[in-house]
């Protein structure tokens, strides 16, 4: 038994922060968690967990005018946003709870407020102070808005989760996932969207098939893409919002929402002063086993800069419990993580894109198929599916597996344990598909797509 009141102090109870506090107090340490917002951290309360209700709820209007080519006689005849948000809202109290009862049945202290740290021993909590053998800060992310005039008549995918009244018109800004997938909900639910990138194309970062197939589709949709467009300021009227681009041009809109990055939530925290090392952008620079240039400080999930997943942010909670309290120096493997993007349609993403595996291996074989949905057969509806599979020629191991279309995520999944585990092509082409399933096309793709060197060369 240390002098310390307690062997860990967890700073966010945040998934990652629940984790390692959970499993550290199973391998015996005394541990209390800090958490001055809400428990389970952005996931639970403003981002993953509602996020994923509000793309159901942007489904039905399109299920309802689908149901009718297989007989049924339905139509969406309003739709109540109260309803909605409501609902939410008691589904994501019910899970605090679930996450202060499994804090409790672990044994660890909660402790209401927001922590700093004081010294590399020491956080304090509203005015007490507490001593530790060992600090975790999880405290995540936060939603970044530039420093534009207006700014202050904008919201971000915090804010939007409780929006009084659903909008009639509605600007997206940015081009990453929160902003494509938040461009689906408000257009599926009857908003008049528009999306502004200030980028040739958006998802930077992912497969350009992913990308400029995942374009056509939410164009298809109804979603007006403003690509290459940028917003110069923000101005507030009797009759709602108008945005100004940098090309001059005016948009007249009733909301404003903000996806334009996250950075790490390390204001006050006291973490220079106690010597903690940041990066340029703000996170927490820590080793292979997420210390910090502060042997008792440690840090996990988004306030690190790594990658930006729950999942991710749970297999580093549980490597620094394992690391300090259960004689296991544990590390995070990053290998083959898979991803989904909840937009519609929804992406699925796993290992290489098709660029990075052309620069890291060179000679790769590029397997490509778009089709329509059997379902869409008899709606009608113009909607394609694209799978991708990258192939290193050399050893026939799987690369990367991307996807856009209904079930992406849950598709990619198990697609990620077959790569995980090493596959090759061939193992693919010798699973008998299931079907009829859109994922059979995985295990049927024979044909490589023209290499583009030799395209471009006859």
């Amino acid at each position: 038994m240390s002098d310390y009141d307690y062997d860990l102090f967890v700073i966010g109870a945040g998934s990652g922060g629940v984790r390692a506090a959970r499993f550290s107090a199973n391998y015996g340490a005394r541990v209390a968690i800090a958490e001055d917002m809400f428990m389970g951290g952005t996931c639970v309360n403003v981002g993953c967990i509602p996020k994923k209700l509000f793309v159901y709820a942007a489904h039905f209007h399109d299920d309802f005018a689908d149901s009718a080519a297989f007989g049924w006689t339905a139509e969406a005849k309003g739709f109540d946003w109260r309803t909605l948000v409501d609902n939410k809202d008691t589904e994501i109290k019910r899970l605090n709870g679930i996450y202060e009862r499994l804090l409790e049945n672990a044994g660890v202290e909660i402790v209401t407020g927001r922590a700093t740290v004081v010294d590399p021993h020491t956080v304090a909590v509203a005015g007490t102070q507490y001593s530790t053998a060992n600090i975790l800060v999880a405290t995540g992310s936060w939603p970044v808005v530039p420093d534009i005039p207006g700014r202050e008549h904008v919201v971000t995918s915090t804010e939007a989760f409780y929006l009084d009244e659903l909008p009639k018109r509605a600007i997206i800004v940015g081009g990453g996932y929160i902003a494509v997938e938040f461009a689906g909900i408000f257009n599926g639910i009857g908003v008049d969207t528009t999306l502004m990138y200030r980028g040739p194309l958006f998802m930077r970062g992912f497969d350009q098939d992913v990308r400029s197939h995942l374009a056509g589709e939410v164009d298809k949709a109804g979603v007006d893409l403003r690509f290459s467009t940028n917003i110069a300021a923000v101005e507030k009227t009797p009759s709602g919002l108008v945005a100004t681009c940098e090309d001059g041009a005016k948009v007249e809109t009733d909301l404003i929402m903000y996806a334009t990055g996250r950075a790490p939530k390390v204001d006050g925290l006291g973490l220079e002063e106690a010597g903690v090392k940041l990066g340029d952008d703000g996170a927490i620079i820590v080793d292979d086993h997420f210390k910090s240039s502060v042997d008792s400080i440690y840090a996990i999930g988004d306030v690190i800069g790594h990658m930006q997943l729950t999942p991710v942010a749970l297999a580093e909670g549980m490597a620094v419990a394992r690391t300090l309290f259960g004689n296991e120096p544990t590390k995070a493997d990053y290998d083959y993580v898979a991803t989904a993007v909840f937009s519609q349609p929804p992406v699925g993403t796993v290992g290489l894109t098709e660029e990075e595996a052309r620069e890291r291996h060179g000679d790769v074989a590029i397997f490509r198929s778009t089709f329509r949905p059997l379902k869409h057969t008899l709606t009608g509806r113009d909607a394609q599916t694209m799978m991708k599979m990258i192939v290193d020629k050399k050893t026939d191991r799987v690369l990367g597996v991307h996807m856009v279309g209904d079930d992406a995520g849950e598709i990619l999944q198990g697609i990620a344990v077959a790569l995980k585990a090493g596959a090759t092509k061939a193992v693919f082409d010798s699973t008998i598909g299931i079907h009829p399933t859109a994922a059979e096309e995985f295990v049927t793709m024979r044909e490589p797509v023209p290499d583009p060197v030799a395209e471009a060369a006859e």
